[in-house]
């Protein structure tokens, strides 16, 4: 059984892809973390570090169903030969838990790629040297900004993933926030890559932020002033941070991550968080 949550028509569901140890240590992730913050995010998320002190990563998409169609968000690490395959320990499983979650590739209408970085990219089109678009009857939707900062974000991409999706007609580019084709919102949260998006799902008081790499372990949850080294404008980042996770005063914010051991997590500003 897959986590889902349920927001008036709209049904979000983890999809698990991977897990596994980042390639750095996380000290050096975070640099400006304190030993207390460290152990207070550890407390929240003691999931997040294993038996030897390395930052433990999942890697999943979310896919959000509604009653006229499939969003998926992410595209994970990929299959074994993914441009992740250099770091992230492929092949990922994304197609097994859309399969669990009783959607094949062909029931996605929309895919929301939340920026250009190798994890987060690597269903999106696959094939090897024959390339094609993994779901076949997708829109794949970019912030123009992300493409507009290719050569600085991924290079790579633009010959494996942009150009054919380009070549098949299936590449939408945004500029800014945009409403998605089933009500869901494109939010612009630019920082970690100039182009970051995050995705708003909203019915009456209750809203999902799905965030990308907007905060990637707990104690950027805890702490949204830290800075992750790998972020191409740290404080653009935070106010796009920040932004999210204020922007629900008279309720409850589901946030909706990629990384962190829990996929969903209740965030009420000023009265804390928790898992589940």
């Amino acid at each position: 059984m897959l986590p889902t949550l349920q927001v008036g028509p709209y049904t979000v569901i983890a999809l698990p892809d991977s897990a596994g140890p980042f390639f750095s240590p996380r000290s050096d992730a975070f640099p400006a973390a304190t030993d207390a913050q460290w152990s207070a995010a550890d407390r929240f998320d003691p999931g997040a570090v294993d038996t030897l002190g390395r930052w433990w990563l999942q890697f999943r998409a979310f896919a959000v169903r509604g009653d006229r169609g499939v969003t998926l968000v992410g595209a994970g690490i990929g299959p074994a030969d993914s441009p992740a395959a250099s770091w992230a320990p492929v092949p990922g499983v994304l197609p097994a838990s859309l399969a669990t979650a009783g959607i094949q590739p062909s029931d996605v209408d929309t895919v929301v790629l939340t920026h250009l970085h190798t994890d987060h990219v690597g269903w999106a089109v696959v094939g090897g040297d024959h390339t094609r678009p993994f779901f076949p009857n997708a829109e794949y939707v970019l912030q123009r900004a992300e493409i507009d900062a290719i050569d600085e974000v991924n290079p790579q991409l633009r010959s494996t993933l942009i150009d054919p999706l380009r070549s098949s007609g299936q590449l939408r580019l945004l500029d800014g926030d945009s409403p998605l084709r089933h009500g869901e919102l494109a939010l612009a949260t630019p920082g970690h890559t100039p182009g970051h998006q995050s995705v708003l799902v909203e019915s009456g008081r209750d809203l999902v932020a799905v965030t990308g790499d907007l905060l990637v372990h707990a104690i950027q949850l805890l702490h949204p002033e830290l800075a992750y080294a790998h972020e191409m404008d740290a404080a653009q980042a935070r106010s796009s941070r920040e932004r999210v996770l204020r922007s629900r005063s008279d309720g409850t914010l589901h946030l909706a991550t990629p990384h962190l051991t829990e996929p969903f997590i209740a965030h009420r500003p000023g009265l804390g968080h928790h898992r589940g």
